[in-house]
């Protein structure tokens, strides 16, 4: 028994370099439990939305689960990296109320564009385009990337958990008027169930760091739903079911080719591509920055694989039958629990596997109980910023306002577009062009256009 044992360690850190990256099997493996658990929402969401644009739900979930299977063991096996792929938020809401309802377009449309974007993004990988923005990117944009990411999950989580909501009333030239876009926030009533678990979730996980616990954000989610049980927001599972069948009802659904030659085909396919591609670059560079993965020139080694990964994804999962796989942010709980090798992410690959055959055990953990996690992860992701040079106003301005965008837009993407562009102009303007890339400046000019298209 031992001797198998040993052998199995043995073929394990030679396929993820563990020793090599200051890690071990047990903390890669809860690593890889924690980040699971934060993203298992998504086997519920996707398949809940998507099915509004009319697909089949227990389809979307089969596809939801089995792309984030290829995509992660991908990235696991040939990136070593921690990170977690699955179909992604904000894009599957694109996919069903903008195209789908809004365009009124099919949803076999909307997954002809998703599959060739997952092919376009194939090539672009394959001839390094997407490997070249990301060191184009200043060492202190990627750590200002880190820190607002780690603002835009701390949010996420305030909102899941009703502990800040959007809506507030506002002033206006000494007027009370209702804010109908609902862009500001404000304290949700934390006196209820759901905001008041999450608290009592955060003091836990909290208490658990400071006491040095291995596992904490894991033990944490587990404590806090069963703490739930008793306040009526935990649910007892339904009984397990099988294997989904019904991927076939949404697998290879395209349109031909009269579709596919369309404007519209190409204005939903330049959303996908713009909000995926820096979706995901974000947060590898984000992610990467504050697990100390980046190298001395601020670059992330061995980037390609893990490009790769997502637009392998996409392609996989467009045929599946599901919305754009990308990166997940969430990852990032792995990384604070320790995940630093492919290891952390082919422990959350077996478990989207199981989760086809347990999809009702994995629902009973509410939003509330992986809140915290979000929350005290948003404060890990921080710490680059005692690497920005503050004192420089062409890096620190540009670096704030990275850090800013990002939870005030709702968006990792925009938050990099003000970033970039800002840091293009305010050197360019101040004698300092020199800084400024090739490769930056013909994304600050693409990152204009867009919002002039937007608008036309």
């Amino acid at each position: 028994m031992s001797t198998k044992m040993s052998t199995e360690k043995s073929f394990l850190e030679r396929q993820f370099k563990l020793k090599e990256n200051g890690t071990n099997v047990k903390t890669e493996i809860i690593a890889g439990i924690t980040t699971f658990m934060t993203m298992a929402y998504i086997l519920i969401v996707n398949p809940d939305t998507l099915s509004k644009a009319g697909m089949s739900y227990s389809g979307v979930f089969a596809a939801t689960a089995i792309s984030a299977v290829i995509a992660t063991l991908y990235m696991a096996i040939r990136a070593n990296y921690p990170f977690v792929l699955a179909p992604g938020m904000g894009l599957n809401a694109f996919f069903a109320f903008s195209v789908v309802i809004g365009m009124q377009k099919s949803w076999q449309f909307a997954l002809t564009a998703v599959l060739i974007e997952g092919l376009i993004f194939i090539l672009l990988t394959a001839f390094n385009v997407r490997e070249a923005i990301v060191k184009a990117i200043p060492i202190n944009l990627k750590h200002a990337v880190s820190v607002g990411i780690g603002l835009f999950i701390a949010f996420i989580g305030l909102s899941n958990a009703g502990i800040v909501q959007t809506g507030k009333l506002m002033y206006q030239d000494g007027k009370l008027l209702p804010n109908a876009g609902g862009l500001i926030v404000h304290l949700g009533d934390i006196t209820t169930a759901g905001p008041l678990l999450t608290i009592i979730g955060v003091i836990i996980t909290g208490i658990l760091l400071v006491k040095n616990v291995k596992g904490a954000l894991l033990i944490g989610i587990v404590g806090t739903t069963i703490i739930g049980i008793p306040m009526g927001i935990t649910n007892a599972p339904e009984k397990i079911m099988e294997l989904p069948t019904a991927i076939s009802d949404v697998a290879f659904k395209f349109v031909g080719f009269e579709e596919i030659f369309s404007f519209d085909m190409v204005v939903v396919l330049f959303t996908f591509l713009f909000v995926d591609m820096f979706d995901t670059i974000g947060t590898l560079v984000g992610v990467a920055s504050k697990a100390d993965m980046l190298d001395k020139e601020g670059n992330l080694p061995n980037a390609k694989p893990a490009l790769f990964a997502d637009a392998i994804g996409t392609t996989f999962g467009a045929m599946l039958g599901t919305s754009t796989v990308t990166t997940y942010v969430e990852s990032a709980s792995g990384v604070a629990e320790g995940g630093r090798t492919g290891l952390t992410a082919l422990t959350s690959a077996g478990l989207f596997a199981v989760a086809l055959f347990f999809a009702p055990l994995f629902g009973v953990i509410p939003t509330e109980a992986t809140a915290p996690a979000l929350i005290l992860v948003g404060l890990f992701m921080m710490s680059p910023i005692l690497k920005i040079d503050l004192a420089d106003y062409t890096e620190a301005i540009p670096a704030f306002l990275t850090i800013i965008m990002m939870p005030l837009a709702y968006s990792i993407a925009d938050g990099i577009v003000f970033g970039m562009v800002s840091y293009v102009l305010i050197n360019i303007f101040s004698g300092k062009a020199k800084k400024v890339s090739p490769v930056m400046l013909i994304l600050s000019i693409l990152f204009v256009l867009k919002f002039v298209v937007d608008k036309l």
